[in-house]
């Protein structure tokens, strides 16, 4: 009698999997690294860095006509980071990446609630950070609308960190998470709508900063532009931000405006120009006029070597950033990236000085039957007032300033069921 409560239990699972679309996939990610001035100006008498970490996620999909259901599951792992027969991850790195469902509401409405990426765009203000073996998420709650080309999102977000079953009535609702912008509520805005050749986006964003005797609160406006016709493309940005950031810092007369032209020349070439000028610091005590991109993929912008906005660069004198690429498609699987990139300060260092240097990134992708190949090197040639930003002498500092890394990409597919 079991056997068949069993049986018909499975087959009851089978047809409801039957009338929906299941998917289970994952990605198997290693990357190896060597530092040699990443992120910072290595000292002459230090040792260069190197190190492997691997990502590793597994992600499942549910999808019924009334309703989506996503689960990403992932862990990054140091290679050496427990020592043998450890019975727990040393740094505790297994986390739940995404864990959302989007219910349709009809009409083009649908609500997407949980642990979910925000990404729009170029990912300026808004980015799913890829690049970072973690990644980037939000746990928010959206109003969603699309019709034909047009789309509204509405976002919010009430951020708590108690840590036992009574931290409603005994914690109230102080947020104690700080560093890196992490916000305590947040809402926001985002309006997309494209026509044959322009498509133009309007974001609207407040995050609110835990105080001790409140909540600072800093507003983040702007909008994204593309144009597209034939081998010509053009996107620009601009943004404002007022308000006050972390610590009651008064936020006046911060912007960011960036600028990109894109042509392709034939089927295997692609060239690019742009430019960035990103606001710095030229207010008096408890005031900033610094711009910060807060939640975007910074990586993607101002040299791979991450020397602005990742993680640093947050108060400082601004950028200046300008840059020229082209990308070489090799054959039909392997593609070249050679980017050059200029930068200053968008304000004088305390010496008056303002060149910061110039980096070369290039990037090489090779396409395998299952699995991808990727490697790049950058080199950073600092000028005087990159040594006076990082706080080192020219003399200190090595005279090599170099990143190199290579990263195998699998992304195996267990389950692609369709109704």
């Amino acid at each position: 009698m079991k056997k068949q409560y069993v049986l018909i239990g499975l087959l009851a699972l089978m047809g409801k999997v039957a009338s929906a679309q299941l998917t289970i996939d994952s990605e198997f990610r290693p990357r190896a690294e060597y530092r040699n001035g990443f992120g910072n100006l290595i000292a002459e008498d230090a040792d260069a860095g190197f190190g492997i970490s691997t990502r590793a996620r597994l992600n499942a999909g549910f999808k019924t006509e009334t309703y989506n259901f996503y689960l990403s599951l992932q862990d990054v792992l140091v290679w050496g980071e427990n020592r043998q027969i450890l019975p727990y991850d040393q740094n505790n790195s297994f986390a739940v990446f995404q864990a959302w469902a989007e219910v349709q509401l009809g009409t083009g409405w649908s609500t997407k609630l949980g642990r979910q990426v925000i990404s729009y765009d170029d990912q300026r203000i808004f980015g799913g950070l890829d690049w970072a073996q973690q990644g980037r998420n939000h746990d928010a709650a959206l109003i969603k609308y699309s019709k034909d080309k047009f789309m509204l999102d509405i976002g919010l977000a009430f951020n708590q960190d108690y840590s036992n079953p009574t931290g409603f009535q005994s914690a109230g609702t102080t947020y104690n998470t700080t560093g890196f912008f992490s916000y305590k509520t947040m809402q926001y805005a985002y309006l997309k709508q494209a026509w044959e050749n322009f498509t133009g986006s309007l974001l609207l964003l407040n995050n609110g900063f835990q105080e001790t005797d409140g909540v600072s609160n800093l507003q983040t406006l702007g909008t994204h532009l593309t144009y597209k016709n034939g081998s010509f493309g053009l996107s620009g940005n601009a943004f404002l931000q007022t308000g006050q950031r972390q610590g009651e810092v008064d936020v006046k007369g911060a912007y960011l405006l960036g600028l990109d032209l894109s042509y392709k020349v034939s089927s295997k070439v692609d060239l690019g120009a742009g430019l960035e000028i990103i606001s710095g610091n030229d207010a008096g005590a408890g005031e900033t006029g610094a711009f910060f991109p807060l939640y975007g993929t910074n990586h993607k912008f101002n040299g791979l070597m991450d020397y602005f906005y990742v993680g640093n660069h947050a108060n400082s004198v601004g950028l200046f950033d300008v840059h020229v690429s082209a990308n070489f498609k090799l054959n039909e699987t392997s593609s070249l990236m050679v980017k050059a990139l200029n930068f200053s300060g968008e304000q004088d260092l305390p010496s008056g000085e303002k060149s910061l240097g110039t980096e070369i990134d290039l990037v090489f992708k090779k396409q395998f039957k299952g699995y991808a190949l990727v490697a790049g090197y950058s080199h950073l040639f600092p000028s005087d007032g990159m040594y006076e930003l990082k706080g080192i002498t020219e003399d200190a500092a090595s005279g090599t300033q170099n990143w190199a890394w290579t990263m195998l990409v699998i992304k195996p597919k267990f389950l692609n069921g369709t109704n």
